[in-house]
């Protein structure tokens, strides 16, 4: 079933939650933050605007996706008069509070953070998320007690606790798959791809090693698909060819190797399957806009890497 494949190669992390206060007659924008934004409603009625201005009614319970980098904007009561513009987040621990309106009659009260989920350790679930997705969760009692731990977890710093966020929000996300209506299915591509026992084939081969030398026509016969319908279908799920998919994973394992302090640059062109170092340091710095070394040393110092050869 899609909810066991998931579960066998999901990888989630939790950026600590904010919480959200608004009275009515209040709006509130919010920033579009470069991973996934995830909001849980915990108490009240509202509505939710992304980029496009469409206007998404929301309860308690329910869970509201929103695309990378969607500046977006939550609202509360019949009538808005008032507006609170966020341009930064505060971070955490301890978790903060952001409040619209008199702080102790808040209509609304929603759950904010950011996520970053991962099939494969490479493939970002919601990367070619396009739309706010709102899921019921209502009746779900786990859910609840899963925010109240992840709360609990990012309301002091303990050893473990990135872990256990990570574990808790799995558990979210499952329910959510199970909530999950048809059209949001098509608004996450490449959810209906894994639903595709064939599909699912070829992109579990190109994520278990990235390093092989795959081709169309490889990754077409493990899929049992001819090469030209196998080619069609990938694009369409996943909005690249699939050599373009390869050389993205290939990309993105090696972020992560690169992270691990001590592995070399030959090392990690090896293991992600280039021949040359030098062909691997184009390559890598055309896909993140700084060279390997500049990023390794910059992941050891714990900067944000800078552009350089």
């Amino acid at each position: 079933m899609l909810i066991d494949r998931l579960l066998a190669n999901l990888s989630v992390r939790v950026e600590p939650f904010v919480l959200c206060q608004l009275s009515s007659g209040w709006r509130m924008h919010l920033p579009g933050p470069p991973g996934v934004t995830l909001h849980y409603v915990l108490k009240g009625r509202g509505a939710i605007r992304g980029p496009d201005g469409k206007s998404h009614p929301i309860s308690k319970s329910r869970l509201v996706v929103v695309p990378p980098l969607a500046i977006h904007v939550l609202e509360t009561g019949p009538e808005i008069h008032d507006e609170l513009r966020i341009n930064a987040p505060p971070a955490g621990p301890p978790m903060h509070t952001i409040t619209a309106g008199p702080a102790a009659i808040p209509d609304l009260i929603i759950a904010c953070g950011v996520i970053d989920v991962r099939y494969g350790r490479s493939l970002g679930l919601f990367d070619r998320l396009r739309e706010v997705l709102v899921i019921d969760l209502s009746g779900i009692a786990q859910v609840e007690a899963a925010f109240e731990g992840i709360f609990a977890e990012q309301s002091q710093t303990v050893a473990g606790s990135g872990t256990m966020t990570g574990a808790l929000m799995t558990q979210c996300l499952v329910h959510m798959f199970r909530r999950l209506p048809d059209e949001g299915q098509h608004a996450v591509p490449w959810l209906m791809a894994l639903r595709d026992r064939r599909l699912a084939r070829a992109i579990d081969m190109i994520l278990e090693d990235p390093a092989a030398e795959h081709s169309v026509e490889s990754l077409a016969e493990a899929a049992s698909m001819s090469r030209s319908t196998f080619a069609e279908h990938f694009a369409a799920a996943f909005g690249r060819s699939p050599m373009s998919f390869v050389h993205h994973i290939r990309m993105q394992r090696a972020v992560e190797l690169l992270e691990i302090e001590g592995l070399s640059v030959d090392q990690v062109s090896s293991r992600v399957g280039f021949a040359s170092r030098s062909h691997f340091s184009r390559a890598f710095k055309k896909h993140t806009g700084t060279s390997p070394v500049l990023f390794r040393h910059a992941a050891n110092a714990g900067t944000p890497p800078a552009s350089g050869d």
